[in-house]
């Protein structure tokens, strides 16, 4: 796998989308990711094409490492400060990506790429990905980009790649869900005035 040091966004939401399927985020809901299948649509849902799945699907080791490795990924998107940052993103990027690289692409600029290791795990190069994508964030956006979801009782975290920097939310659902609750209170509030 090549991860793009300059498109850094794909990696930030992979951690962001990656800690939001579990049930500690879903409680209502439960897991996102219960069997291999499930973890197979993740990944093709976001086009990730893993060099650790080239000819075979996800297995149910692959599934268990990928359920820990989430964790991880929680723990550098919570920690306090940005050098705790750096350091997570550092140690998941060196679990499978190698010394970067410049190389042609075919408009002809140069462009940075970070290899990942021939016969690394699915967790592992998910790791390499999610590590340049947060120490791209810190880099270009800041530490304060990683945030808890507004939404009262939620759970998630995210990484908040938009150019204003204005995001609340975990995904369109705490968002939506806020949103309609509040018109239904304005609602209730205009018909009850005088």
């Amino acid at each position: 796998m090549r991860i793009s040091v300059s498109d850094y966004t794909v990696g930030a939401a992979v951690a962001g989308d990656l800690v939001n399927t579990s049930p500690t985020v879903r409680s209502t809901m439960g897991e996102a990711l219960p069997d291999p299948e499930a973890l197979a649509g993740f990944l093709a849902d976001r086009d990730l094409r893993l060099d650790a799945l080239a000819d075979r699907p996800p297995t149910e080791d692959d599934l268990r490492e990928v359920h820990l490795f989430r964790r991880e990924v929680r723990g550098v998107l919570e920690t306090a400060t940005e050098e705790h940052a750096v350091a997570g993103g550092t140690v998941l990027a060196m679990r499978a990506g190698l010394s970067p690289v410049l190389q042609r692409e075919p408009d002809g600029r140069w462009q940075w790429y970070v290899p990942t290791a021939r016969g690394a795990s699915l967790a592992d190069e998910l790791a390499a990905l999610v590590g340049i994508g947060l120490l791209g964030v810190v880099r270009a956006l800041g530490h304060e980009r990683f945030r808890p979801c507004d939404a009262p009782g939620c759970r998630g975290v995210f990484v908040d790649t938009s150019r204003p920097g204005r995001r609340r939310y975990c995904g369109d659902l705490c968002g939506n869900r806020l949103n309609v609750a509040n018109h239904r209170a304005r609602r209730r509030l205009g018909s009850v005035a005088p």
